[in-house]
């Protein structure tokens, strides 16, 4: 699998390119419900110490579940905390400008809300990087979501961690 693959529900694998048809097929089915295009990362140290981050792209039909896909990058060792959120939010911040450049490209493309989900929050030890972090996502002139509501990094990629 190359890094640029995403997996599916159903084992499935895409590429950012061909995700994209797939979501607006998805808000298309149901084109009275509101919908939010979310990119999250999570990571998670190995016993030998490489870092094992998945990044997700979750379409949510507010009020009616959604969809997900996943992909893995196992990387060496990062030696701070720090270093490995910033990876995180960096990752994410990469999979959202591609994102957006291919939906960009689309002429029926509907209307959607879109967020960078980061898994830090006001009650870990990332508490005092929150600002910096979702300084850097509205930057990048995105909508940024901690915890409790960065669902997309702290629930759906944190599950495919090793």
């Amino acid at each position: 699998m190359t890094e640029r693959q995403f997996h599916s529900s159903l084992g499935l694998k895409f590429t950012p390119e061909q995700i994209v048809p797939e979501l607006i097929r998805y808000m298309k089915d149901d084109d009275k419900r509101r919908y939010k295009i979310i990119i999250g990362t999570d990571s998670d140290v190995s016993l030998n110490s490489k870092v094992d981050f998945v990044t997700a792209i979750v379409i949510h039909r507010v009020g009616n579940g959604g969809r997900y896909f996943w992909r893995r990058i196992l990387t060496g060792k990062i030696p701070t905390l720090r270093d490995r959120m910033w990876q995180e939010v960096l990752m994410s911040l990469d999979v959202a400008k591609d994102f957006i450049a291919v939906m960009q490209t689309q002429k029926e493309m509907p209307h959607f809300d879109f967020e960078v989900h980061i898994d830090i929050g006001e009650n870990g030890a990332t508490r005092d990087m929150i600002q910096e972090l979702v300084g850097v996502v509205r930057a990048n002139n995105f909508e940024a979501k901690t915890k409790p509501d960065s669902y997309a990094a702290s629930k759906v990629a944190d599950r495919h961690t090793k």
